[in-house]
Formats: structure tokens, sequence, C-alpha cells
């Protein structure tokens, strides 16, 4: 069986040196193939290495996660990058994900959840979100776009993917972007989770999205949640 080959990015040297250990340790189908301790050594482990995966300290002296990340995405569009903080109100989560972080994760989290973040985020799926960070991340772009700072059009027009979207799908859509998984949509709306999922691809086709995390960006961006209340 091929592995999943990860680099790991982080400037504090215990962490890093723990979390290769339990991903060498704990899963078999991962191989940690180099570790970097900021975003310059970050830029040159994976020209060199070509990981799969990436998991990114996003505060880090020098080159920041962020910026790694950028210059990551815009060469090697293919690898993933997760980011790793210790807060769950980062002030770059949304500039990291809108750079194309593949997902926003706590540090605390278990062991075993963070190798299946991993595996998910290699495959192209799964939520790669901690819960905690999902739900401020909705109120943070809400209030951004409250101040006129997250994005939406000058001239206050609707983005052009939402004319191609039916009720139902702006309605499932509105639902990712306040972060409930296809499970807790179909509960809310009365459907099989299947149904939900069939619309959550064709959502994602129509508006451009590659995941959970950009398609609940672009929502939030187009209004899509109300700035007060339900």
């Amino acid at each position: 069986m091929e592995k999943i080959k990860v680099a790991l990015v982080d400037d504090q040297v215990l962490f890093l040196e723990s979390l290769r250990t339990v991903l060498s340790t704990r899963a078999k189908d991962l191989k940690v193939v180099g570790v970097a301790h900021n975003g310059e050594e970050a830029i040159r482990l994976i020209e060199e290495e070509r990981p799969d995966v990436v998991l990114m300290d996003i505060r880090m002296p020098g080159m920041d996660g962020v910026l790694s990340t950028r210059l990551i995405k815009q060469k090697y569009p293919q690898i993933r990058v997760l980011m790793l903080t210790i807060f769950d109100d980062d002030e770059y989560v949304v500039e990291a994900l809108r750079v194309g972080a593949s997902g926003y994760l706590l540090k605390e989290m278990p062991p075993a959840e963070l190798i299946a973040a991993v595996r998910a985020v290699a495959k192209e799926t799964g939520v790669l979100i901690s819960p905690r960070i999902a739900s401020k991340l909705v109120s943070k772009l809400v209030n951004l776009r409250g101040e006129g700072k997250a994005g939406v059009h000058e001239t206050g027009e609707a983005p052009p993917w939402l004319k191609e979207l039916s009720p139902r799908e702006r309605e499932i859509l509105g639902l990712i972007a306040r972060g409930l998984d296809n499970k807790e949509i179909a509960e809310r709306l009365h459907l099989a989770e299947q149904t939900v999922k069939n619309y959550v691809s064709l959502i994602y086709d129509k508006i451009g999205a590659r995941d959970r995390v950009q398609a609940s960006l672009m929502a939030l961006e187009a209004g899509l949640v109300k700035i007060e209340g339900d």
C-alpha cells in the first residue's frame, strides 16, 4: 500500500517531534518525509520531498503559515495543507482558508482525530475544520461582512453563481456555512442523508468550490447567512 507522505512545519521543536512520533507510530499508512521549523524551510522541504499533506503551524517567526501556504498552493496546487493552531479564534483563520488551506485544526485535538484528518484531506474528503473553530469562523465572517471587509462585491450585486442555485440548494449551502454536516442538514430539512450528499456535490459543481470550507466562505460572503439572527 502506498503511504501518504506528510511534511510537518512548526517552530516549537518539542511539539514537532511529538507530532512526528505520533504519526510514525500510530499510523502505518502515513510517512513523515521531513520537518521544518519555519516557512522558508518549509518551502525548501516541499520542493525536495513533494508531500501529499503538510501540517502547518499558523504562527511562526519570519514567514508565517499563511504566506507559506499561499506560496505552496501557487506552485503545487495538488498539495493539501492543514493549518494547526492553539487558538480557536485565531485572527488568521479566514486568510489561511482563502489562500488555499484545506482545513484548520486545533493542536490539542486527540491524535486519532488528527490522523483521521490527514487521511481525509489526502483523499479530498471530509469536513476538515475543528467544530470550535467552525462556529467562530461563521461569527467572524458574518461580522466582517457587516463591516464591509469580507470580500462582498462593492456593487452590492450577488455573485453570478448564486443565480444558478435553486432555493433548496441555497438553503443547504447556508446550512453548510453555519457548520452543519450532512446528517444534521438531512435532519433539519427532513431529507435522506444521501439526498443531501447529492445536493452538496451539485452545489460544489455549480459554484466552483473545492470543498466544504471554501463553500462556506463563498456562502458567507454572498450573504446567505444573515448578520442578525436566523
